[in-house]
């Protein structure tokens, strides 16, 4: 074996034993270690991307001394390994945009704390992609959520804590039915390596035995990840989570957490059950369906949102709902589209709260809309960060949105048969409401404010030189989107791969 293939376990483990060793470092030191562990992991994850890509195919990795079907597996390909270096590079970018405000926000004394977490929750993002252990799977489930929760409540202000408890109630459900959904798999199969629980229910479809408890074994784990993933109408708790919380937190949930669930269940699709199997049972049409009605509910609370974070947030759940409206297709396209839609999501969205949060900044720490009258003049990189964030997310050429929203329509108009008019008209319909909420913005953020209406509402001044770590983070952030947009064959071609291999 290939010292490279060690790279999925080196990078599980160095991240966790990084959150243990932070909790007797002093703050600089946590800070910087955080840094340089999701930087290398990073790294790490590139030179695996680029020998997956070299050889092809997968590899199994046997944890311990005991094999299949005993012993713990990990396994990677072209699809986890690009995986891991997306979420590697927008957690780094997320942390060092956001880094200044730690100290507004939190306690110096929880910096540790604040660290601890995020590797917990790098670790836990690692697990989700490379595990072939469905009950490994759901034991980082929980690790996930726990440290997602203590990344929203860690300010400990009312807003918060109530945010935190309701991300936990909602939590607690979707992890129960996946526990629930586990257990009754294990019972019917007797095994929990996704690749023998595959043979297993091929029998099963096959024999025709034991059908119903299967769908309603597959249903509980797709209804589970699909709460944990704030897909409507499970969406309630969103805008208060990543609206109040810290913006490295709102950053790093929005564009992370609901990702490392949503490519456990793809996992579970492809290499649990089998995607033909998946497509025999409706439950692709259920989720068509709740994608759909994401797409728009989610656009128009939206539109009527007066605080520009919890916009933001409500836009989250209408870009979950055009992943989940892919894995409706029920096709090749549309899996590829939702896969290439989770990355551009992820680097559009933290780049549109790093930047959000430069503009409140210099508006008296208002985030109402009116409040933001003229800040791209006061704070012009992140101005110019949120007009390119809101010109991908409405799908303008040249930037990331745009090519999801191209592959979701060649998908409908390929292969998806009667879905394929519902799906280009809500796509039609998403995309006006998209610029209509978040070009109004873009808009009002651009339109000149007098200057005596500045000094009687406190509003400041931030230039480049100021801020220059954050005004990196926000380039590096615009030029990821525009590489998303611009050179995007390579990273279809790396999904196209990874799927072929999935299973």
């Amino acid at each position: 074996m290939a010292f490279v293939q060690n790279v999925p376990f080196f990078s599980i483990i160095l991240s966790m034993f990084s959150g243990i060793i932070t909790s007797v470092l002093p703050e600089k030191a946590a800070k910087w270690l955080n840094t340089a562990v999701i930087t290398i992991v990073g790294a790490m994850s590139a030179w695996l991307l680029a020998y997956m890509m070299k050889v092809g195919g997968s590899y199994t990795f046997m944890m311990g001394h005991f094999p299949a079907p005993w012993g713990n597996e990990i396994r990677a390909g072209a699809l986890e390994a690009g995986m891991a270096l997306a979420f590697c590079i927008i957690m780094v970018l997320s942390m060092l945009g956001g880094r200044k405000k730690l100290f507004d926000e939190v306690e110096v004394t929880k910096h540790n704390i604040y660290y601890i977490l995020t590797d917990l929750l790098l670790s836990s993002l690692l697990a989700l992609i490379y595990t072939n252990d469905l009950f490994t799977a759901y034991v980082f489930v929980e690790i996930n959520t726990i440290a997602a929760c203590g990344l929203i409540m860690i300010r400990q202000n009312g807003r918060t804590i109530e945010a935190a408890v309701r991300y936990m109630i909602m939590s607690l459900l979707g992890s129960g039915l996946l526990l629930m959904g586990i257990c009754m798999l294990y019972d019917l199969t007797g095994h929990l390596l996704m690749s023998n629980i595959k043979e297993s229910v091929m029998q099963i479809v096959a024999q025709g035995t034991y059908t119903v408890p299967l769908f309603i074994t597959i249903g509980l784990m797709t209804v589970g990840l699909a709460i944990k993933s704030a897909l409507f109408p499970f969406h309630t708790w969103l805008p208060d989570a990543y609206g109040y919380s810290t913006v490295s937190s709102a950053a790093m949930l929005s564009s992370l957490v609901s990702k490392g669930y949503i490519f456990l269940l793809i996992k579970i699709f492809y290499r649990v059950v089998g995607f033909d199997t998946i497509c025999g049972t409706g439950i692709l049409n259920i989720l068509f369906v709740f994608g759909l009605c994401g797409m728009i509910f989610g656009s128009i609370s939206a539109i009527w949102e007066g605080d520009v974070r919890r916009m933001i947030a409500f836009s989250s759940v209408a870009q979950i709902g055009y992943i989940y409206m892919g894995f409706g297709l029920g096709t090749t396209e549309g899996m590829v589209a939702s896969i290439y839609h989770i990355i551009a999501h992820a680097a559009t969205k933290s780049l549109l709260f790093i930047a959000a949060i430069g503009l409140t900044d210099v508006s008296a720490g208002s985030r109402s809309f009116f409040d933001l009258t003229g800040s791209a003049y006061r704070n012009k990189v992140a101005g110019i960060g949120f007009t390119v964030g809101a010109m991908s997310m409405v799908g303008i050429p040249s930037f990331a949105g745009f090519i999801s929203k191209y592959l979701f329509a060649e998908a409908a108009v390929l292969r998806s048969g009667q879905k394929m008019l519902p799906t280009l008209i809500v796509l039609a319909v998403s995309t006006i409401l998209n610029a209509i909420y978040f070009m109004k913005t873009a808009l009002r953020i651009y339109v000149p404010e007098k200057k005596a209406v500045m000094k009687e509402k406190g509003f400041t001044e931030r230039k480049m030189k100021e801020q220059k770590l954050y005004t990196a983070v926000i380039i590096l952030f615009i030029l990821l989107n525009l590489a998303l947009g611009l050179l995007s064959a390579p990273i279809i071609n790396i999904i196209q791969t990874g799927l072929q291999n999935f299973a």
